[in-house]
């Protein structure tokens, strides 16, 4: 009788001491796990928001370059209309359409640089827009992730523990 309870309670702490194996095997298996994790989404999150910096770094340098063209085209076109027709006024003999010539190719010139000045703000904005919002997409991912793989690994030990106490029970 004595050699029963012996033995029983040796296959009793032969699974206790198994099963605080199995559970510091699993922490620091859910540890390292979730630290890569961490790694390969912060990792990831670095790669799209360098990629949507330089997408938009690349969309403001063009649309710089197009206002700046914009711009000088139509500056040059206003200057050349204006200067011929101040010298076709002045041959004539027209003092005043040379006058009004200038003041609207002035007014143009200032219509013009305000629209593209406006556009390149609302430009700007949506690109801003866009980063943010991929940059919290990213983080949300990770986070999401991160908890799923926590919730895994929870559930596994949970699992451990339950077929421990189903071996305990059934000795």
């Amino acid at each position: 009788m004595v050699v029963v309870v012996v033995v029983i309670v040796v296959m009793v702490v032969i699974v206790l001491v198994l099963l605080v194996v199995v559970a510091v095997v699993l922490a620091f298996v859910e540890l390292v796990v979730i630290v890569v994790a961490i790694v390969v989404v912060v990792f990831v999150m670095v790669v799209v928001v360098v990629v949507v910096v330089v997408v938009v770094i690349v969309v403001v340098v063009v649309v710089v370059v197009v206002v700046v063209v914009v711009v000088v085209v139509v500056v040059v076109v206003v200057v050349v209309v204006v200067v011929v027709f101040a010298i076709v006024a002045f041959v004539v003999g027209v003092f005043v359409v040379a006058v009004v010539v200038v003041v609207v190719a002035v007014v143009v010139v200032a219509v013009v640089v305000v629209v593209v000045m406006v556009i390149f703000a609302v430009v700007d904005v949506v690109l801003e827009v866009v980063v943010v919002v991929v940059a919290g997409m990213v983080f949300v991912v990770m986070v999401v992730v991160v908890w799923v793989i926590i919730v895994v690994l929870l559930v596994l030990v949970v699992l451990c523990a339950m077929v421990a106490c189903l071996v305990v029970v059934s000795v």
